[in-house]
């Protein structure tokens, strides 16, 4: 029963062109469907498809809070914003009007209030109020150690 489940997922499997081989000879080929069903058990297995990425796991840890607030203050100065303009951690430079010269001088304030060095790489990847201070204490925590 076991080798007769297995020989039908392998065909279910395989392109059609392996199919015509004999019963004993492997194959490698991979076919392209996207899912099998088992009529049998109406199980549905989808396939995992991997996408290009430079990062495929992310690990982020949540900043103290008043990372947070020092760097939604150095935002706020750096951009000149009017008071009682709502500056948060899910806050988009780029919401706020900043351009690209405005990102690096917002980055400059922060290596000069935190004492630290952020480099270009780094950046680049900073698009929100909480991406800069999970990189600040990132950093922080680097030139401690």
């Amino acid at each position: 029963m076991a080798h007769s489940l297995a020989a039908a997922a392998a065909a279910a499997f395989s392109p059609p062109a392996a199919r015509r081989r004999l019963p004993g000879q492997a194959t490698n080929e991979i076919s392209s469907r996207s899912s099998v069903s088992f009529n049998s058990q109406r199980m549905n297995f989808m396939s995992i498809r991997s996408r290009p990425s430079q990062l495929r796991f992310k690990i982020c840890c949540s900043a103290k809070k008043e990372t947070v607030d020092k760097v939604c203050n150095i935002v706020k100065r750096q951009l000149v914003l009017p008071d009682g303009t709502a500056v948060t951690g899910e806050s988009k430079f780029s919401e706020l009007g900043a351009d690209s010269l405005d990102t690096v001088e917002i980055v400059m304030g922060l290596e000069e209030e935190f004492n630290i060095t952020v480099d270009e790489t780094s950046a680049q990847d900073i698009a929100t109020v909480q991406d800069a201070a999970n990189l600040i204490e990132k950093l922080v925590l680097e030139k401690a150690a």
